[in-house]
């Protein structure tokens, strides 16, 4: 694939200039295979470019490889892990920010000539498209020249979000951009978790928030996020947790009644299932020792 090999040679040279950036963009490599890790994931879209990754979302997973790409179109606590990668041939990955605001703006403007929905995850997994990475190539050719950049960027992401909203990887996209949709729904719900997910919480509230009936609030949620809404708040709960404990934000007891436990040793439980090891031994102090 002649243009899996341009992009690997244009990310190669990002990380080679570093004084060039591009707004949205990040280039991702590694020489060595990774633990899982616990992250929020915004929306974005992923190209792998040489290597592999797993990442999963409750009982969603996806195995990429090169010439693959993810696209993630709601905020979603995922786990993941490098799972091929060397000295001789890294893990190398670009991640472009997805404007959501953009893309609503594009869905309005197109209206019903949008290809047709279907039910999707939030996880979507594709093969990179040719017509992707002509605008990609293009805003990567962008870093020379500042005024370029300034003018032109916004034109090209355009072009690019305009390419994926309309590829087989955004059929979620669209369901979410489709006001009143149980996807826009469950976005409504998921940033109201995340802004309270240290609040005690029920499913009837998170339906409330959505303005659907428990049952089937509940049933859309597990299916576009692969996990149910009190596990997604857990999940949001550890993955704050772990922050804080490797920044040295506060003791274990501390951190658990600060993301919203009750019990220290529930939190401890939870966490040690997550992460496979408990709480503690992420502690500034435990990476010290030896």
């Amino acid at each position: 694939m002649e243009y899996l090999n341009a992009l690997q040679s244009a990310a190669q040279q990002l990380l080679r200039d570093e004084s060039a950036p591009l707004p949205g963009l990040q280039v991702l490599r590694s020489t060595r295979t990774t633990p899982i890790d616990a992250v929020v994931y915004h929306p974005v879209v992923c190209l792998i470019l040489q290597g592999e990754k797993v990442v999963s979302s409750g009982t969603h997973s996806v195995t990429l490889s090169a010439g693959q790409a993810l696209l993630v179109s709601h905020d979603l606590p995922v786990v993941s892990k490098i799972t091929r990668a060397s000295a001789r041939q890294p893990y190398l990955a670009l991640v472009l920010a997805l404007d959501i605001a953009l893309a609503r703006s594009l869905a309005e403007s197109i209206g019903d000539r949008l290809p047709p929905v279907s039910a999707s995850q939030v996880l979507s997994c594709h093969p990179i498209e040719a017509n992707w990475c002509d605008p990609l190539m293009r805003y990567l050719a962008l870093r020379h020249d500042p005024l370029e950049r300034e003018l032109l960027g916004p034109v090209v992401m355009r072009e690019l979000v305009f390419r994926l909203l309309m590829s087989p990887i955004g059929i979620m996209l669209r369901n979410r951009l489709r006001a009143g949709s149980h996807a826009d729904r469950i976005a409504q719900a998921i940033t109201y978790l995340q802004r309270e997910f240290r609040s005690p919480l029920t499913v009837a509230d998170l339906a409330g928030v959505s303005n659907m009936s428990t049952s089937s609030f509940h049933e859309h949620f597990k299916a576009a996020t692969g996990t149910t809404p009190l596990q997604f708040q857990k999940d949001l709960r550890l993955i704050e947790a772990r922050s804080r404990l490797v920044g040295g934000e506060g003791a274990v007891s501390t951190v658990a009644f600060d993301v919203g436990y009750e019990s220290a040793t529930q939190f401890s439980r939870e966490y040690t299932r997550k992460y496979g090891s408990p709480p503690s031994a992420d502690l500034p102090r435990a990476h010290s020792v030896g």
